[in-house]
């Protein structure tokens, strides 16, 4: 018996969606609006037009934000990709990293590529059981200091929610999730750092790699006897903590503890960026950032990584705290229009950039993952000085956006690619999904 795999199993095949909390069902169409916001917009940078462009346009599953059709696997490669691009899809600060988008792309593919009609109560549940095991399994391991943790363990609950859709028995989701577990990624932290845009594709790779694993089952392939302990407690991780794993399940969805995002970078520059918030609305003397000496801020040593004051693109841009502060201060927006463009180029923003700097506090370290501190402290050139903190970050489960902000920025990114009538549309069926017998008619504007 292998305690983890039974009781995700039985967690995934008997879960219904009267066993949903309605804050639960409510927190979930959040996600996925944010999920499709995310989706289209990223769908209107260049790389992803071209790589949408570079496929074959035959079958029935849609590519968010464009008119092509393609197959489930492919359309969830793009549009897991596109997802991420423009760092704005939501997470899961315990499970460091971004269950939705590593569930929603498949899911959504699964569903239009199916000739059985798929409610929006089937599809609600499966998008929740899978979030819940993929955000499960992230808590509960410890991957390799040198891993990014998109396309990892990802690919299982995206495995998860196929499995929940297409109602299979306990002991086929058993072997599902063996088999998901080792079609995980060697992934690259380093990638982020550096600029590296291969990173962008890992969560379409592993939504893509949830599809394989289905067939393959179907087909009567096999996986490890326990494939989620072997690849997450001693491949690419240094331990899979079975008991955090299984903490509450079923009585703690996992969707309830996630985060949002309103600044267009990674997660890590967000405290700073609130602190930074702070400031801009106390003092009007930093409406004239030429007139800034030095910027320095203090955080936690997953921030402090991010200390580029010169990145080479704009994936390398969105993981540097330099950057974010400098463009911030120059545009007085961390949106999207911050990150993208010409924003990397622009010369204030460059020379500001070089005099930001990031250390680790240990202490805010050591509140890790509960809480994610920053302390910004600003010098003018008069030498007046400038200083705020933050516990967390906004959007947390602990300090949330609401509705309206959620939806401001879901209309600001799909209006990238969608006119107003189509986007208003979608956000609406997503908030009555549940009412849908037929989901797919749920995204059409």
């Amino acid at each position: 018996m292998i305690k983890h795999l039974d009781i995700f199993s039985a967690f995934i095949a008997q879960t219904r969606f009267s066993d949903i909390p309605d804050d639960t069902v409510s927190r979930a169409k959040l996600i996925i609006a944010d999920c499709v916001g995310a989706i289209v917009g990223g769908s209107a940078e260049p790389e992803i037009l071209a790589f949408t462009d570079s496929i074959n346009s035959s079958g029935t599953s849609r590519i968010l934000g464009s008119s092509n059709l393609t197959d489930p696997q492919t359309a969830s490669l793009i549009n897991g990709t596109a997802g991420t691009v423009l760092e704005m899809d939501e997470g899961h600060q315990f499970a460091r990293g971004h269950p939705g988008m590593h569930v929603f792309p498949a899911l959504l593919a699964a569903t239009e590529g199916t000739t059985e009609l798929v409610s929006g109560k089937d599809f609600l549940t499966a998008f929740i059981v899978g979030y819940d095991i993929a955000a499960r399994i992230g808590l509960a391991t410890s991957l390799n200091a040198n891993m990014h943790p998109h396309g990892t363990w990802g690919v299982i609950g995206a495995a998860a929610a196929l499995g929940a859709l297409n109602r299979l028995d306990e002991v086929q989701l058993a072997e599902l999730l063996n088999i998901a577990s080792s079609l995980t990624l060697a992934t690259s932290r380093k990638t982020m750092l550096e600029g590296g845009t291969v990173r962008n594709a890992y969560t379409g790779v592993a939504n893509q790699m949830s599809h394989t694993a289905h067939k393959l089952l179907m087909a009567g392939f096999t996986g490890e006897l326990d494939g989620i302990g072997s690849v997450f407690g001693g491949v690419v991780s240094s331990g899979f903590d079975v008991e955090a794993a299984l903490e509450s399940i079923g009585k703690r969805f996992e969707v309830d503890r996630n985060y949002f995002k309103l600044h267009a970078c990674c997660r890590y520059n967000h405290a700073a960026l609130d602190a930074l918030w702070i400031l801009l609305d106390k003092h009007p003397e930093l409406q004239s950032p030429g007139q800034i000496d030095r910027i320095h801020v203090e955080s936690y040593f997953l921030a402090a990584e991010l200390d580029d004051q010169k990145p080479r693109n704009m994936l390398a841009a969105r993981f540097s705290i330099p950057f974010a502060i400098a463009t911030t201060l120059i545009n007085r927006s961390s949106k999207v229009h911050s990150f993208t463009g010409n924003a990397l180029t622009d010369p204030a923003t460059l020379a500001l950039a070089a005099k930001t700097s990031i250390a680790e506090s240990s202490f805010m370290s050591a509140q890790l993952p509960d809480f994610r501190p920053a302390e910004v402290s600003i010098t003018m050139k008069n030498g007046q000085n400038f200083k705020a903190g933050v516990k967390t970050n906004r959007g947390d489960w602990q300090d949330p956006y609401d509705n309206a902000q959620l939806k401001e920025k879901y209309i600001s990114l799909t209006a990238r690619r969608w006119s107003a009538k189509t986007s208003n549309t979608v956000y609406h069926n997503i908030f009555a999904l549940d009412r849908f017998s037929n989901v797919t008619l749920a995204f059409d504007g």
